[in-house]
C-alpha cells in the first residue's frame, strides 16, 4: 500500500530516536529526545507541479520539520507523518 498525499502535503518517515549517548550510555525511552529529522517518502503532485516549489524537495531527501507539525499515520506496521510543505524547515545535505 502507498500513501499519496494531496494538496500541499508531504509524507515523511521520522528518524529513530537515539538510544545511546555519544559516550555509550543507554537511554530509557522516556529520556530519548524526539527527533525532528525525517526522510521524504512521498510528495503531492500539486507541489511537484508548482513552479515555485518544483525541485525543492524530492523523495529520499533528509529534512528537518516543525516540532508539532503533521498528522501521525500508521500503515502496514510503519509510522509516517503527513505534513504541509510549509512545515518543512530545511533539507539536510551531505
Amino acid at each position: 500500500m502507498n500513501l499519496k498525499p494531496i494538496g500541499d502535503r508531504i509524507v515523511i518517515k521520522k528518524a529513530e530516536a537515539e538510544k545511546t549517548t555519544a559516550s555509550g550510555i543507554v537511554l530509557p525511552e522516556s529520556a530519548q529526545e524526539k527527533p525532528q529529522y525525517a526522510e521524504v517518502v512521498a510528495i503531492s503532485t500539486d507541489i511537484e507541479n508548482d513552479e515555485k516549489k518544483k525541485g525543492s524537495l524530492k523523495v529520499g531527501d533528509k529534512v528537518i520539520y516543525s516540532q508539532y507539525a503533521g498528522t501521525d499515520v500508521k500503515l502496514d506496521g510503519e509510522k509516517f507523518i503527513v505534513v504541509k510543505y510549509n512545515d518543512i524547515l530545511a533539507v539536510v545535505e551531505g
